[in-house]
């Protein structure tokens, strides 16, 4: 491993320090003190000069083997923050453009018995412009965040995290840093490189199989010939299979079946069942090299989402079973715990998921501005019980479709889903956020005449790149192509739809900060509500942290910095009116944390009142609408101390 302090320098050398990896620069110059809380204040907008300058990591370490003796040595990094390049000796070993990928680079002819590492960054921001300039045949909207955000540029020209530059309720801090491990790995004639395993129930025969995908680097010139045996004791299960692995990168696909005489307790949603997970060893012996060993769970679970015409109901109902099951989703939307990934621990993840699951929640959308979460994040899933509804990296633009883009958005997807395929709490891909409706009820106000170009480079995005990877990587749950959509019906529309938001198809995404809220009629009568929100402030305990005395009144230039959505304040306060007197209080303080005490009573109460109105509408059709089966309100987290959607 190559975790650890590295040597971190700003473009003229004019700041040198220690920076931890996994991390980032911000975080590091946090650590050394050369910098306040990034979240203190106005520091987002002060910090500003730190992203827009161009940092290099580096490091000298020992070989910890002798480097003669291996066929093949990988430096791999799992992470990096985002476009780099990387140097090993002085040599270039190549880029890196996506956050969200895996690079191995061969660095067996140029590794030495001690060694110099680059990672040379270049700012995100002026990359993303830069990628914006070239590409002269069309603009790419949106260009900029609106003024209110206080954001960057240019976002969707950068395989980034989205909100990284800004998002209604987050700062931008466009982090530069190995924000994942990094590490040496050599080996001789063969080496494992991916293992997942999915269920399927065989109806016909009426039982469970596995399948089992392993994927190989076999540096050997021959094919290498050998067994895999794989052994579920729980389940009275092991066989063996004879393989032949052919030189190169390349994959197994084994099927496991399950004895019959064994009972197979599935994996049942937070609420519906246990979380019942198997131990399985998988053990590969191959004629040349040692034996690989591989200690994983077994999980048994299937997932549909049924889309079938509804009686008395124009359009088709949008519902998923679960092991045969239908089951009515609720829960919420996840957005990134912490701009600075690397601050992220197991125990913030933990706390968040298990005050979800605590309020009988049962799912969550990994909404796609963000990131996909570390493993520990679908671990914890896993174990009790949240299903996950799993947005790939793209919100509320439209985005390139060139060669180069598209190979790095390709690696990017097989990558993603081979890594966390094997999660039974993730129940959907979806392609994008809200990107459909995006260009349905043209956000962007395009002109006519240029629609056709960018409904193709939607359809080459997310259809003929993004879906095709995951169907063919994983045939055990279902995808769609957008959040909101009209499913079945969109497809048949060629994938845009007339109306995104139309109640009798799909799902839907519904704001209003002008009704009265406790008014459940103006609510869609939707077959799944997949977002929907009021904004509240966060308790008095929370903002005290970040900001100074000054700060602590409503209207103060504090609280409109942070209020990332136009008119966010003013919408709060009309709400609380609708049922509440407005604070009187003549001591500003006692005033300011009385409002924000009512914002939060207020968001409590919209919320019940329109999640209510989402559940009872599970078992009922109204003048054709209706048979609600899912409702995961915006958001569950919040990113910094701002007012926000977040009920924690």
């Amino acid at each position: 491993s190559l975790r650890g302090s590295w040597r971190l320098r700003n473009g003229n050398g004019s700041v040198v320090l220690p920076g931890e990896v996994p991390g980032c620069v911000h975080t590091a110059l946090r650590r050394r003190g050369l910098i306040q809380d990034p979240y203190y204040r106005f520091n987002d907008v002060m910090y500003r000069w730190i992203s827009l300058d161009n940092w290099t990591y580096s490091r000298t370490f020992k070989s910890p083997f002798a480097v003669r003796k291996w066929q093949k040595v990988n430096l791999v990094f799992e992470g990096v923050d985002t476009v780099a390049q990387i140097l090993i000796n002085n040599i270039t070993l190549g880029r890196t453009d996506n956050m969200f990928n895996r690079y191995s680079f061969d660095i067996t002819s140029v590794i030495k018995e001690v060694n110099f590492l680059e990672v040379r960054f270049l700012s995100a921001v002026s990359y993303a412009a830069e990628q914006s300039r070239c590409h002269k045949a069309y603009s790419v909207p949106p260009a900029c965040p609106p003024p209110v955000q206080k954001g960057e540029c240019h976002a969707n020209f950068i395989r980034k995290e989205q909100c990284s530059f800004s998002w209604d309720w987050g700062p931008s801090f466009p982090t530069q840093g190995i924000w994942k491990d990094v590490r040496i790995e050599a080996y001789n004639h063969y080496h494992l490189i991916y293992f997942s395993s999915t269920s399927f129930f065989v109806k016909s025969v009426q039982q469970w199989s596995l399948e089992i995908e392993s994927i190989f680097d076999v540096v050997t010139s021959k094919p290498l010939a050998g067994l895999v045996t794989v052994n579920i004791p729980k389940l009275q299960t092991q066989q063996t299979f004879n393989v032949k692995l052919q030189p190169g990168e390349g994959s197994i696909v084994l099927l496991v079946n399950i004895n019959k005489s064994s009972t197979v307790e599935a994996w049942w949603p937070n609420g519906h069942g246990k979380q019942t997970g198997y131990n399985m060893t998988t053990t590969f012996i191959m004629e040349a090299g040692h034996q690989i060993e591989k200690f994983s769970k077994a999980y048994f679970r299937t997932v549909e989402l049924v889309q079938e015409p509804i009686p008395g109901s124009p359009g088709l109902s949008f519902y998923f079973r679960i092991n045969g099951r239908p089951i009515f989703i609720k829960g919420s939307n996840w957005i990134p715990a912490d701009s600075f990934q690397d601050r992220v621990t197991y125990d913030t993840l933990w706390l968040l998921l298990k005050s979800a699951a605590d309020a009988n929640m049962n799912a969550l959308r990994v909404w796609g501005g963000g990131v996909y979460e570390q493993d520990e994040f679908y671990d914890i899933c896993d174990e009790i019980g949240i299903m996950i509804w799993q947005d790939f990296m793209f919100a509320c633009a439209l985005y390139p479709t060139d060669q180069n883009y598209l190979a790095s958005v390709r690696a990017e997807v097989s990558h993603q889903v081979r890594r966390l395929k094997s999660h039974p709490s993730i129940i959907l891909w979806s392609g994008n956020n809200e990107n459909e409706a995006a260009i349905a009820s043209n956000w962007f106000s395009i002109p006519y005449a240029d629609r056709e170009i960018y409904i193709e480079d939607y359809v080459m995005l997310y259809v003929k790149n993004i879906q095709e990877i995951v169907l063919a990587e994983d045939k055990s749950r279902p995808f769609i192509a957008s959040s909101p959509t009209n499913g079945l019906e969109s497809v048949k529309e060629g994938w845009i739809s007339q109306d995104p938001y139309d109640t009798h198809y799909g799902d839907t995404h519904f704001y209003d900060y002008s009704s009265d809220c406790w008014n459940w009629t103006v609510y869609p009568k939707t077959r799944f509500a997949s977002e929907y929100g009021f904004q509240s402030w966060p308790s008095f305990s929370t903002i005290e942290k970040v900001s100074s005395v000054e700060d602590w009144s409503y209207t103060s230039n504090f609280s409109l910095h942070r209020q990332h959505h136009e008119n966010g304040n003013d919408q709060m306060l009309q709400l609380v009116g609708h049922h509440f007197k407005l604070p009187q209080s003549t001591d500003p303080i006692k005033k300011f944390k009385d409002t924000i005490y009512l914002t939060q009573v207020m968001q409590a109460q919209c919320i019940k009142t329109e999640t209510e109105f989402y559940r009872f509408s599970q078992s009922e059709i109204v003048k054709g609408e209706g048979h609600t089966m899912g409702a995961l309100y915006w958001q569950l987290n919040d990113i910094w101390q701002a007012p926000s959607w977040a009920s924690l």
